[in-house]
């Protein structure tokens, strides 16, 4: 009776626990936009420029799978797609990092034609990673003739920090920068079995980012 007492007040605790994010954006513009969503297309990059310090490449997908649903008609084309379309300009060790070091490789003719040939309005860069922050709890498993289960709770926080910076193909200069910060803390209690309550930390700092791109080139939608 008691143990069945104590999973019931357990049960309870469970389903009150849920995992939350927050999420802030700051935007900075130097100039205004002008693009023409019938025509021109934009490239989203991640910053890969050493082992230690790679931007996930689901993060950048998903960060132009939001743009492009908040922008219909706008094209992306893929990170993988462009990196090979200008090999090996763009690969981790070359890529140009400042838009100085970008504006001497357009003097390469096959450089400039691919950019212009598909129609390039602006490049945007994204720097940053999602990190565990913060680990605490314990849980244990013991499997016995009567069966097996775990038993203990854990919590952990992730922390998303990505900056995107928006290079203007055209006017060869930047045109602003985005910086999103996400946390939020997931949970990991377990009564016979782990239940994971996950923090989509990383999901909402793409949400956010791609969301913020859609007002930063369409402020009046």
């Amino acid at each position: 009776m008691k143990a069945s007492i104590k999973l019931f007040y357990l049960s309870i605790l469970l389903a009150s626990l849920s995992a939350c994010t927050t999420v802030s954006i700051d935007e900075m513009r130097w100039q205004e936009t002008d693009i023409d969503l019938s025509q021109d297309s934009i490239v989203i990059l991640g910053r890969h420029h050493s082992p230690e310090y790679v931007t996930e490449p689901d993060l950048v997908s998903c960060i132009g799978r939001r743009l492009e649903s908040g922008m219909l008609g706008l094209k992306v084309i893929p990170e993988h797609e462009f990196v090979n379309l200008l090999y090996p300009w763009f690969e981790p060790r070359t890529a140009p990092l400042t838009m100085d070091k970008f504006v001497k490789i357009l003097d390469e003719p096959m450089i400039r034609d691919e950019l212009e040939k598909h129609r390039v309005r602006y490049m945007i860069w994204v720097e940053g990673a999602t990190e565990t922050v913060n680990q605490i709890g314990s849980m244990s498993c013991a499997i016995g003739p009567g069966g097996g289960g775990c038993f203990g709770f854990g919590s952990w926080e992730n922390q998303s920090e990505y900056e995107a910076s928006i290079w203007d193909f055209e006017n060869t200069r930047e045109a602003g920068r985005i910086s999103t910060d996400a946390q939020g803390t997931s949970y990991m209690p377990a009564i016979v079995i782990p239940i994971p309550i996950i923090a989509r930390v990383q999901s909402n700092a793409c949400d956010g980012m791609g969301s913020q791109l859609s007002a930063f080139f369409a402020p009046e939608a």
